[in-house]
């Protein structure tokens, strides 16, 4: 098939089709006037990798995790695949965390706003009219 009809089946944009070829995740064959050529077994390969997307696993662990998968968000447990699945929830429980510490940050800091703002005038900051 083509990557125009690839991209219908799957919603995936033929930007990021062959981005996912670039990254060595899909693969096609060219036909004599240049085109992709892609097999029907790559419809799912492109489900299976917008799954693993999704559950926060960037394309180079993807393509480590991909000849595992078995539908669209279950895999084998081939050699390296739970190693770099707790690898890769470590990097997100990580940014979870900075992403607390910066809300608890911005909580405090509209608090801390909101408490001077009632003890001083609060300054004009939209526009002014000519005095």
């Amino acid at each position: 098939m083509l990557i125009g009809e690839l991209s219908r089946r799957t919603g995936v944009s033929e930007r990021l089709l062959r981005y996912y070829e670039r990254m060595g995740l899909i693969h096609s064959e060219r036909r004599a006037n240049g085109y992709r050529d892609y097999d029907e077994g790559t419809v799912e390969t492109v489900r299976r990798i917008r799954a693993l997307l999704a559950a926060g696993l960037p394309t180079r662990v993807i393509r480590q995790v991909l000849p595992c998968a078995f539908d669209e968000a279950t895999l084998r447990p081939c050699p390296g695949v739970l190693t770099s699945l707790r690898d890769q929830l470590n990097v997100l429980d990580r940014r979870a965390a900075d992403l607390q510490a910066a809300r608890s940050l911005l909580r405090r800091t509209i608090a801390a706003t909101e408490g001077a703002a009632g003890r001083a005038p609060a300054p004009d900051v939209g526009t002014s009219a000519p005095r």
